[in-house]
């Protein structure tokens, strides 16, 4: 009985190590991925800006002869 007992004492220890580790690779996978889904966003948000600039810049320019015929 105590022999059982000490069996599985010696094996359970290397098993919890080895999940530990799992556990631990897998946070610093997640990690990882949640650093690259913000700069994803923050490109994201750039690029929303930059487009919204270059349409206004656009949207000035047909706009700008416009005016001019409605003055003559």
């Amino acid at each position: 009985m105590t022999g059982t007992i000490t069996i599985i004492m010696v094996f359970s220890i290397p098993l919890v190590a080895i999940v530990t580790s799992h556990y631990q690779r897998v946070a610093k996978i997640k990690h990882s991925m949640i650093k690259d889904e913000i700069e994803l966003e923050r490109l994201k948000h750039e690029n929303y800006l930059l487009e919204t600039e270059k349409m206004k810049l656009e949207l000035m320019k047909i706009e700008s002869p416009l005016d001019k015929t409605k003055v003559l």
